[in-house]
């Protein structure tokens, strides 16, 4: 029985003319979809008749919520929400000056290995639909009673390993009748497959692409992140490039700072000038501790010094603010504790 919220509306329209039914009714169908109802009973401008009809061939299911986590310090909130199939996801929900951002999951698991990530931890199960992404932005909004005007795909799994999925996401909660959250006010996050950001840049989805860097070198990438040795650090700057090129949009390279692996000042010379002439900026972030890696975060006085390193060579630099550090806020963790005490 297909999951009425991963359809879109040319895939509805489609389904009623199935059904014999007036196609005009799929609009209807796909806003009632997208405001967050939890049963087709709910679609009170259909006949019961309908309703009925419907609920042979489609059903809403939605996600339900396993634990929630509030920060004391501020106001982020991580929550774990449970999938029709039994499947565990995270997500986080984060307030800055400009309002309200989701962090969501695209993946149950990971399969990129990236020895810094908490996810690396836990087993992967299966890529997320359309709808699983969109519900976690409903579900956060829905919780909290405050709107949700940005999205990032940085949860737990790589965006472009579920590229399909991703991308019927990305074009559902852009809709107008749907969630209408603008394509600027998203961003998604690669660990840097290259064919999927060469593909991305053909979608005119004109969205944030941050990519996972960490380095600059190729030895030090591909020691923390697999995927390096399929794409090298020459390929994917060579994708970035065209990206930037094709949507005009600036990248994002995202910097984990780990003390004495990749913080040093030489890091830092390497970064700028493997970077130097791009449409981009860089987000250095101090890394999560995570248990088992060894890895600690680097002093904020090594991260100032990196930055200004990077500042002085013209490339634009920020540094992370740290949300939710209380209740591990980064994705991953709370998800992976889960797993293991279901194990014992």
């Amino acid at each position: 029985m297909k999951n009425l919220m991963d359809m879109n509306l040319e895939e509805l329209e489609q389904l009623l003319l199935q059904m014999g039914e007036q196609k005009f009714r799929a609009k209807q169908i796909f806003k009632w979809v997208n405001s967050g109802i939890k049963s087709i009973d709910e679609m009170t401008n259909l006949s019961k008749q309908l309703r009925q009809e419907l609920g042979k061939v489609g059903k809403v299911s939605r996600l339900k919520l396993v634990n929630k986590l509030q920060s004391k310090i501020d106001s982020t909130a991580k929550y774990l929400f449970e999938l029709d199939d039994g499947n565990i996801i995270e997500s986080v929900l984060m307030e800055y000056k400009h309002g309200y951002t989701a962090c969501i999951s695209s993946q149950a698991g990971c399969r990129m290995g990236c020895t810094f990530c908490a996810s690396t931890g836990a087993s992967f199960s299966r890529n997320l639909t359309a709808g699983e992404m969109l519900d976690q932005v409903m579900s956060m909004q829905e919780d909290s009673g405050n709107r949700v005007g940005h999205v990032v795909l940085m949860g737990i799994g790589e965006p472009l390993d579920n590229y399909e999925n991703v991308v019927s996401f990305l074009r559902k909660i852009n809709h107008p009748e749907g969630l209408m959250i603008g394509m600027r006010n998203i961003s998604l996050s690669t660990c840097g497959i290259v064919p999927g950001i060469l593909k991305l840049a053909e979608e005119n989805i004109p969205v944030t692409l941050s990519v996972s860097l960490h380095s600059a070198r190729d030895d030090k990438r591909s020691a923390m992140m697999p995927v390096n040795k399929a794409y090298s650090i020459d390929k994917l700057i060579s994708a970035c490039k065209i990206y930037t090129e094709s949507t005009k949009r600036r990248i994002t390279f995202e910097y984990a700072m780990i003390s004495g692996e990749n913080d040093s000042e030489q890091d830092a010379k390497e970064l700028a000038g493997l970077l130097k002439g791009m449409l981009c900026h860089v987000n250095l972030i101090p890394v999560n501790t995570v248990q088992g890696n060894g890895y600690k975060k680097s002093s904020r006085n090594q991260i100032d010094k990196f930055k200004n390193i990077m500042e002085s060579r013209g490339i634009e630099t920020t540094v992370r603010r740290e949300l939710g550090s209380d209740i591990n806020a980064a994705c991953g963790q709370l998800r992976k504790n889960r797993l293991d005490s279901n194990a014992n």
